[in-house]
């Protein structure tokens, strides 16, 4: 490109739909300015002015963080106390200044200080970094006007609606601007939007003619103009308003407006007014909080959180009613049954007089007491381990994608162990399990077909049969398969090889002329815009998307190639038939009629060097045959035979038409078309598609595209041990039916003897309504035909019965909207459920959403939904799991997802090893939590029932508090990051262990409740073994007998080795770290012990000198905690070496595997994967085994 005060650039406005010249708005019956919804004004370069100030535009300051330094504390504490267990141990810390505690307060306080400290260091750092962030946007520069024609770099934050902007090159906007010029004479300019809406290409602006003269900056020394359009929202792609300029008013669109977020690419510099700043912006606008999700086992956890408050209450309430009973019964007749107590002379707590009320004071004192049944440290925990395990999934080089730089990422750490329990997967196509990198691979033209490439699909139809390739090469099996080398040329979106047109051949062809005119087509009609390199001359594309690039490298490569815009043309060389030479060939752009999701065709009128007007279009089949003339289209059957085929071979395809218009036709149509894209209102486009319809007809067929996007690397290796692991697949693509079927086969969705329900409403009767246009008809019996279609699967379901045979459901998008209304939508989610693979085709961004919301509210079960594109944020969003494939389509599902990978194949890897550890570490550390928490419980309530409920803790102050935010939650996190029943290569090689987490077997109510009964039983013997052996004899040397502090410091010694040596006997890998922190709890809780008691007497109470002087020297203290803990670890220890030898759970199995050496032992291997809880119906191993059965079945009939 030429550089230079002001570059020479193409015509755009002679290109784009919507230029905006001098028309004029007074006749503008559609205009909606000043209406609701379109309020603004914007007086540009009067920012300061008094009419300006009126209206309190809000500056353009953007914080997104979550806190204020006002609002961090009341906010954060609220969002602590939230939950239920942090509130109830508020409460009880206020209590324990009562006189009711039994226990001093600070000794309550300080725990919950720290667990709540750790939670809002933690929320603290994460709103910090927001803040680094939003104070690096707010702090950039940008050069405003600040009068007499000098531009000075002011502050983002500072800008304010009006101001005048000057954006250079590689800079983001600011703010949301109205372009006014630019560096090049046609005021466009080149924006990259990958912030905005992850789109990796770049977009074309322009300005208005009236200010594109606005070149220098002394030229707005004098500038003034008033703009009044729509107010602020979050839609992208409309904008609607007008400019007062010079006495005239001129309408505004999209093409004008440059977003915030935006960069300014290959453009020197441009001009901007000031429309929406800070949070009116269209990118803030946007900015909406993603769905909150919680795992299904956090959900849980909560209720076994409630179940453990119910147990508590109901303990308080039992020693209540016993408490007052006793209290009651100790003054009779003036005898004293608890003299010691001094009922005669005692408070309320002890007065029999008033039983009732010391119950009641004793129950609020028990609620306070028996408060270490639930776990203080559990929610603190859990969020440390997870942000430990996210770090894990983000430094897997596993899952690292060199080529193009991108580790996963987990963008959040809520739903870890979500990853092991995934039971449907909703995919996305384009992109997801393709390359979304299009190559030209075959065409139609003139009823001939050309391209001698195989397509990956074909290949896995040909290995499916067994039938010849189009080369002769016949694949029976893998190894066959291997050998069939691809042919590529090397260069990037072309994989054709044809000898009949390469090389200038095609000049030999019966239908030369219409060769020429095809490939000329490719050459013209499209946005591209292409690059030239100075040094070597080789001419590079910018293109919208992977098709046009293919399509413009492809009419390059065979001969005719596009290399230069300018103001009003395109220019090509390309080979002249006549003279066999390369001559340059000019063509004049008139207009260009955009493709978009609703015409899905684009068109482009243009003349001749001769003077002809031609109207070149391509667009989908479904819309561009309607379109053909009624007669010279003598090759539509053949055209139509070649698509219907490179369909079935997985390509995707797009009709090339034109005609001819004489002078009078286009200067009709051209007044009428100006009018429609000058229009200021909502309705613009429907006003320039009934205008373009006019025009876009009577076309003469030329041919058809294909293009192949073809499948990531190891899409059906990932696909066939993803159902190897019982998750079912669906695919939701925007294809047609015959490519997202043929593309299942290719990824091995859907094999040979897997019978296909399809849905649809190709039969007789609808076409015949569609054409009657009798809407309300077309509805019911739409309706009605979809609701008979399902029916009869579900038949075709129920006799199969439990038979072998698997079945795939096919449904397209016009079926697939009745589907999903409330009175069908059951029915047909019965009947996808049953099916081993769904692939809905032609389905909308809404309706995939949608689907993804009914399979997660119908089944109950995990879903996660996988996606690349911006059309599959709202999929993403809705699943329990959204994953973002950091692919060609930009970052938006990345930016919308909760975990980011480069591959699909990574999902194997996420899902089977990272997602089954998380779920295993997670759910163990949980119920680890609880039985630890109950193994205290129980002795603190057996040693007040032994003392009579008198609300008399065995355990000093301390012991309590630092239970467990120190001596005991450390092994657990370890557990819960490093933690390891099988290697991540045995996840791999029994995939099928993946449905212990599904299933929930790991955290079942049956699980849990026998890790409680496992602590009530332990607590058990550590009390009443404790009592026994302690009780009316002499505990050491001076012979004196035991006391209760010299009781409970050796019973609290004997939990805290009774507890790490559990987890120790329950780690199935060990690290150094767990070694440390099992071991180091232990012994911290001696140096604790020796420490505390040595201070003075007032402070450690209960705890002085108890251990120098009372325990160490005391052999049975020794002898006493050796013999208790390996008393209660029997129980566990015969429980699970009996269940592990008799009746092994899965990954039990695994383990004994990798025990007893045999790994390759491949009948036992065999054996073991055969132990499936359903049967694998989807993916190659599928298609093997069904391939066995068929053979074994013809060998029997023989």
């Amino acid at each position: 490109m030429a550089h230079g005060r002001r570059k020479k650039k193409l015509h755009f406005s002679k290109i784009y739909t919507f230029h905006c010249g001098k028309a004029s708005l007074e006749h503008d019956e559609h205009s909606q300015i000043g209406g609701p919804g379109f309020s603004r004004v914007v007086f540009c370069n009067e920012p300061e002015s008094f009419d300006s100030s009126i209206h309190n535009y809000p500056n353009n300051y953007v914080s997104t963080t979550k806190y204020t330094l006002a609002t961090f504390i009341p906010k954060s504490l609220f969002e602590q106390f939230r939950r239920v267990a942090n509130f109830y141990f508020l409460v009880t810390g206020i209590l324990s200044f009562t006189p009711l505690a039994p226990y001093t307060a600070v000794s309550a306080i300080v725990p919950l200080i720290f667990v709540i400290g750790v939670s809002m260091l933690k929320e603290g750092i994460e709103d910090w970094r927001r803040k680094q962030q939003d104070i690096e946007v707010n702090n950039r520069t940008v050069k405003v006007h600040r009068g007499n024609g000098v531009f000075e770099p002011i502050e983002w934050r500072h800008l304010k609606v009006g101001n005048i902007v000057k954006v250079e090159k590689d800079d983001f906007f600011p703010a949301d601007l109205l372009l006014l010029s630019s560096s090049y004479e046609d005021a466009v300019c080149y924006v990259e939007t990958m912030n905005l809406d992850g789109e990796t290409n770049l977009k074309l602006k322009q300005a208005l003619e009236v200010t594109s003269s606005l070149v220098e900056d002394s030229h707005f020394k004098d500038f003034k103009a008033t703009i009044r359009c729509e107010d602020p929202n979050a839609n992208l792609y409309t904008f609607v308003g007008s400019m007062d300029y010079e006495e005239q008013q001129h309408p505004l669109s999209p093409q004008q407006l440059l977003l915030r977020a935006s960069k300014l690419r290959n453009t020197d510099y441009v001009y901007g007014a000031v429309v929406f700043t800070g949070h009116d912006t269209k990118v803030m606008q946007n900015a909406t909080d993603p769905p909150s999700k919680r795992s299904r086992v956090e959900r849980k956890m909560d209720k076994v959180i409630y179940f453990l408050f119910a147990v508590l209450f109901l303990m308080a309430f039992v020693g209540s009613v016993v408490f007052g009973v006793t209290t009651n019964k100790d003054l009779k007749n003036g005898i004293m049954k608890r003299w010691y107590l001094r009922p005669d002379d005692s408070k309320v707590f002890f007065d029999p007089k008033k039983s009732t009320i010391a119950a009641f004071l004793h129950f609020l004192t028990a609620l306070m007491l028996y408060s270490y049944l639930i776990p203080i440290s559990l929610y603190v925990s859990i969020e440390i381990v997870k942000v430990l395990q996210s770090h894990f999934i983000n430094q897997d080089i596993e899952m690292y994608y060199e080529e193009a730089d991108k580790p996963a990422h987990a963008r959040t750490s809520n739903l870890n162990e979500e990853l092991g329990q995934v039971d449907t997967i909703l995919s996305d196509k384009t992109g997801t399990l393709t390359c979304n990198s299009m190559e030209f691979i075959k065409c139609s033209v003139a009823g001939t077909a050309y391209g001698r490439g195989i397509t990956e699909v074909e290949r896995a139809m040909a290995k499916k049969t067994g039938s010849p390739l189009p080369n002769g090469v016949v694949i029976g099996g893998e190894e066959n398969g291997e050998n069939v080398t691809e042919t590529s040329s090397g260069i990037k979106g072309f994989n054709f090889t044809d000898e009949r047109i390469m090389n200038g051949n095609w000049v030999n062809e019966p239908h030369s002329d219409v060769i020429q005119k095809f490939f000329q087509l490719l050459a013209v009609c499209h946005t591209v815009i292409p690059e030239v390199d100075e040094e070597s001359g080789n001419v590079s594309y910018e293109a919208e998307s992977p098709d046009e690039a293919a399509f413009v490298v492809a009419a390059r490569e065979l001969g005719f190639e596009f290399y230069k815009r300018t103001q009003t043309t395109v220019s090509l060389h390309e080979l002249d038939p006549i003279s066999g030479q390369k001559i340059e060939r000019e063509y004049k752009i008139l207009s260009i009629l955009e493709f978009n999701s609703t015409r899905k065709r684009m068109s482009v009128i243009v003349q001749t060097e001769e003077g002809k007007i031609l109207l070149l279009s391509k667009g989908a089949d479904s819309v561009m045959f309607p379109r053909l003339a009624r007669t010279g289209n003598d090759f539509e059957e053949k055209t139509r035979e070649h698509i219907h085929d490179y369909a079935d071979a997985g390509l995707r395809t797009l009709i090339l038409a034109y005609r001819e218009i004489d002078e009078e036709e286009f200067q009709n149509f051209n007044e009428r078309f100006n009018t429609a894209r000058n229009a200021v209102s909502a309705d613009r486009e429907t006003l320039i598609e009934e205008v373009a319809e006019t025009i876009e007809k009577d076309l003469i067929l030329l041919g058809a595209t294909a293009v192949e996007d073809k499948l990531q690397r190891g899409v059906p290796e990932c696909i066939d041990k993803l159902a190897q692991a019982g998750i079912k697949i669906w695919v939701l693509t925007g294809d047609k039916m015959e490519t997202a079927i043929n593309i299942g086969f290719a990824c091995s969705l859907l094999r040979q003897g897997m019978e296909q329900i399809m849905i649809n409403l190709d039969t007789p009767e609808i076409k015949t309504l569609e054409k009657l246009d009798d809407k309300k008809a077309l509805t019911k019996a739409s309706k009605e035909c979809v609701l008979k279609q399902i029916n009869d699967g579900k038949a075709q379901l129920a006799a199969s019965g439990a038979g072998s045979e698997a079945f795939a459901l096919i449904i397209d998008g016009k079926s697939l909207a009745y589907a999903l209304e409330d009175d069908v939508k059951n029915l047909f989610l019965e009947l996808a459920i049953g099916c081993a693979s769904v692939i809905c085709c032609r389905s909308s961004p809404k309706q995939k959403a949608l689907v993804t919301r009914l399979v997660k509210d119908g089944t109950k079960r995990t879903t996660l939904a996988i996606g690349d594109g911006a059309n599959d944020v709202g999929m993403l969003q809705e699943a329990d799991i959204g994953i973002g494939i950091s692919g060609a389509e930009g970052m938006q599902a990345v930016m919308s997802s909760d975990i980011a990978i480069a591959q699909f194949r990574y999902l194997e890897r996420l899902l089977l090893v990272h997602g089954h550890w998380c779920y295993r570490r997670i759910t163990s550390m949980i119920c680890y939590f609880f039985y630890k928490n109950i193994v205290f419980g129980v002795t603190l309530f057996l040693f007040e029932a032994y003392a009579s409920f008198s609300a008399q803790t065995s355990y000093n102050d301390w012991f309590l508090s630092l239970y467990n935010v120190f001596f005991t939650s450390l092994p657990a996190i370890a557990l819960g990051v490093f933690d390891q029943d099988v290697s991540a290569r045995f996840c791999l090689r029994f995939p099928l262990l993946y449905q212990e987490g599904v299933q929930n077997f790991l955290f079942s109510w049956l699980r849990i409740l026998s890790w409680m009964f496992n602590g009530v039983c332990s607590g058990v013997i550590v009390f009443f073994f404790c009592k026994k052996a302690l009780s009316h004899q002499a505990f050491n040397d001076d012979g004196h007998p035991v006391d209760f502090q010299i009781f409970g410091a050796t019973m609290y010694t004997i939990v805290v080795w009774l507890v790490n040596c559990q987890m120790a006997l329950f780690i199935s890998y060990f690290t150094l770290i767990q070694h440390i922190f099992i071991w180091g709890g232990i012994a911290l809780w001696y140096i604790f012990l020796m420490v505390y008691g040595a201070i003075n007497p007032i402070t450690s109470t209960t705890a002085y000198q108890v251990f120098i002087e009372e325990l160490a020297p005391a052999p049975m203290y020794w002898l006493l905690t050796l013999f208790v803990v390996a008393s209660a670890l029997i129980p566990y220890f015969t429980y699970s070496a009996v269940q592990m030898r008799f009746f092994p759970m899965y990954h039990n199995m695994i383990q004994w595997i990798r025990v007893e050496g045999r790994i390759e032992d491949p009948e036992y291997c065999q054996m073991v994967r055969q132990r499936s809880i359903r049967a694998t119906t989807v993916g190659p191993t599928a298609r093997l085994v069904a391939s066995r059965r068929e053979r074994h079945r013809q060998t029997q009939s023989i």
